[in-house]
């Protein structure tokens, strides 16, 4: 698990989610989580230097400092026992739509397939603690999307593991890239609830190789 986390994190930057040190992915583990050490390049991480925590985010060994969204990371596993992965980025795109409050609209059938719907807006709250985590958890409670846009910050992407969060947040942002360069041509009509039930029934459930 240790070995796999640590190689997640290098589709962040590949994919144009992170720049610098910000950004981390975490997955949970028998009695808390692993997660990103805090302020550490991208290039030198190493599967030793992951961060076990527990779910109030507190190092359960000698380590480097977690990532200062380790609070909010473990609130989220608290509260949805589903999710087994999280990926937090500030994507371009996407963060252009958070930092103007606004869910990006199921224009497209990509969205419909992925997120079953719009990719929702979260309240604005300070780092450091588990308010974020709050409203995460209160933003995506009872909603088919799996990422949510947190007011003025980020994107927040959850997942059953860690590389479904980490796909999540690369088709969120691919999502706010492509309806925004749309939208520049003239007004959206999001797609009716019947088709977007459809699509996402099919690619959740047809899709691919089972």
């Amino acid at each position: 698990m240790v070995e796999d986390l640590c190689a997640l994190h290098a589709e962040l930057p590949r994919n144009g989610l992170v720049v610098w040190t910000s950004g981390n992915v975490s997955a949970r583990v028998p009695g808390g989580m692993l997660i990103k050490p805090s302020g550490v390049p991208y290039e030198e991480l190493t599967p030793e230097s992951m961060v076990l925590c527990d779910l109030d985010g507190t190092p359960l060994a000698d380590s480097l400092a977690p990532s200062s969204d380790a609070a909010t990371h473990g609130f989220i596993y608290q509260h949805m026992p589903e999710v087994g992965g999280i990926v937090h980025t500030h994507s371009p795109y996407a963060t252009a739509w958070a930092v103007r409050g606004e869910p990006i609209p199921c224009v497209m059938t990509a969205m419909a397939d992925e997120f079953g719907g719009e990719i929702p807006v979260g309240p604005f709250a300070l780092i450091g603690d588990e308010a974020i985590g709050r409203g995460v958890v209160d933003t995506l409670s009872g909603h088919r999307s799996r990422v949510v846009l947190m007011r003025a910050h980020g994107v927040f992407a959850l997942g059953d593991r860690p590389r479904d969060a980490v796909k999540a947040a690369v088709m969120c942002e691919d999502a706010a890239r492509v309806v925004l360069a749309a939208r520049s041509l003239g007004p959206l009509e999001p797609l009716d609830a019947d088709s977007v039930d459809a699509l996402f029934h099919r690619y959740q459930n047809v899709y691919g190789q089972h």
